[in-house]
């Protein structure tokens, strides 16, 4: 008798839900704030409470924060001491498909695809009509669309670099209405490929939208460091045309090089030319344990003062391996040696002791004028935005295009540009360069700031035994390890989940 009544044939009433949100444009904006704080925030509270992911300590689970474990602690350039679970496993490069940190770097790779899914389907134009927007309205959508189609390629590139061949869902796909597909490496290459080259041209230019915002020359720079991977990602280079989109940054003339090195990465580095597309941070209104607020305090230790840095506390985990600090040749000339060393030694014998190894503060929670950030409290939240992307990785890549055809003086030309910078002077600049010198360049110029893993990949030294570093493969002075760690593995649950699924090789 009551199912008469059609109970179960009804839209909620009440409340908040999609059509209710997006009926009205200026709704629209706000859930595109949550697309960018997916890169940031860890849920719905801050820095704590509402978790968006499940099954891992929240500030574990910030995209920065996974993002840079994965792409840094298996490397030479820096080891964590802790023993939370997973961390001793990227240390030693041996890790599994049930790591906590693979399955939270999976995870919210795949959160935010989902949401930015969702965003593009309620904002495409056929729901815009139905909504009776006015043109306006639709434009201004449009133009959030657009950002949110970048921050799906942000990504799925991530998710191409990190696992190869993954599951692939679009905004045509319903959530809960199949189980995706899987998408090989290669045609993921030429989907991220393609939505870069088609939002190049229709995102705003840099200054058309507000600081912190997806412009073209974000996804010009996205497309270039996904054309210098390429042959890694597809089998074919495609250097050629990793330097003409990093010309065509360049050539807008609208970055320039920060005067000084380290202020890029201090709390005030929303003002400087160089940063092409951060991941926005604030003390006060975006805190996360996760992100640089991470990065600033897992670096402190030891001798050191914390109040220096601008925060009140020393997590004592972050250092630097010998490998990276010896590319150094000159400790007191250039400005990116940035170690300290009161107290501390060159190697590491014992992970767990924060006084072996050398401090990296990179990033220090104080302004160009020396001021402290914002959160002057009993948190440890920073303002630092973390440089998703700035200028002088796009000289690097510029540099090693042009290297790699065979054209060395564009690429002594960038390179000496940034040494010219570290050093004050042109004394220390290079005459010719080798491969290996331009990844030794890309290693102290871009230290720390998520790359090393794919650059090692690239130039065939992240597994094998021709380069060894501290811990590599579990050993103290390192060893080798097979091919097969170039991928993470696909977390064990989505495979049983997922029949279309397949494991990476070597899992």
């Amino acid at each position: 008798m009551s199912s008469c009544k059609k109970q179960l044939n009804q839209s909620p009433a009440y409340g908040l839900n999609a059509e209710v949100i997006y009926s009205d444009p200026s709704n629209y904006i706000h859930v595109l704030a949550k697309l960018y704080s997916g890169l940031s925030m860890t849920g719905i509270q801050g820095p704590a409470g509402q978790a968006d992911i499940a099954g891992i300590d929240e500030g574990f689970s910030a995209y920065v924060r996974v993002l840079w474990n994965l792409q840094e602690l298996p490397t030479d350039e820096a080891v964590c001491g802790w023993n939370d679970p997973g961390i001793p496993s990227l240390n030693k490069m041996q890790w599994n498909a049930d790591d906590g940190w693979v399955k939270g770097m999976y995870y919210r790779i795949y959160y935010q695809i989902t949401l930015c899914n969702e965003f593009i389907y309620q904002s495409r134009d056929e729901k815009l009509d139905e909504r009776g927007f006015n043109s306006s309205d639709k434009e201004m959508i449009t133009m959030y669309r657009n950002e949110a189609r970048f921050l799906r390629a942000l990504s799925y590139a991530h998710a191409m670099d990190l696992f190869g061949n993954v599951p692939f869902v679009t905004e045509e796909d319903r959530v809960g209405a199949f189980q995706p597909e899987r998408i090989t490496r290669d045609a993921l290459f030429s989907y991220v490929e393609s939505e870069l080259i088609d939002l190049s041209a229709v995102l705003s230019s840099a200054g058309g939208v507000g600081y912190g915002r997806a412009t073209r020359e974000a996804a010009k720079t996205l497309l270039a460091r996904v054309y210098l991977n390429a042959e890694v990602y597809t089998g074919n280079a495609r250097y050629a045309d990793c330097r003409n989109y990093c010309e065509q940054v360049i050539n807008s003339g609208v970055f320039q090089l920060d005067d000084n090195y380290q202020d890029v990465f201090l709390a005030d580095n929303n003002t400087s030319p160089e940063v092409i597309f951060p991941v926005v941070y604030d003390g006060l209104y975006a805190q996360t344990w996760g992100g640089t607020t991470y990065l600033v305090c897992g670096a402190l230790g030891g001798t050191m003062n914390a109040a220096d840095y601008g925060v009140n506390g020393k997590w004592g985990g972050l250092r630097a391996t010998s490998s990276f600090v010896n590319k150094f040749p000159d400790t007191t000339e250039d400005s990116r040696f940035l170690f300290y060393r009161d107290g501390q030694t060159l190697e590491i014998t014992s992970l767990g002791s924060f006084t072996q190894g050398y401090a990296y503060p990179k990033y220090k929670n104080v302004t160009s004028l020396g001021e402290t950030g914002s959160n002057n409290g009993s948190s440890a939240h920073v303002d630092i935005d973390f440089p998703m992307f700035r200028l002088a990785d796009v000289y690097l890549m510029l540099a090693e295009s042009a290297h790699r055809s065979g054209d060395e003086a564009t690429a002594v030309q960038y390179v000496n540009m940034l040494r010219e910078r570290a050093y004050g002077n042109s004394n220390s600049n290079f005459a010719s360069l080798t491969l290996d010198q331009i990844l030794d360049e890309r290693s102290r110029e871009l230290s720390w700031e998520g790359t090393r893993r794919s650059d090692l990949i690239r130039y065939g030294k992240f597994t094998g035994g021709d380069y060894l570093w501290p811990f590599k493969g579990g050993d103290v002075l390192g060893t080798s390890v097979a091919d097969y760690l170039n991928l993470f593995p696909i977390p064990t649950a989505d495979l049983v989940l997922n029949p279309n699924l397949i494991q990476n090789s070597g899992y």
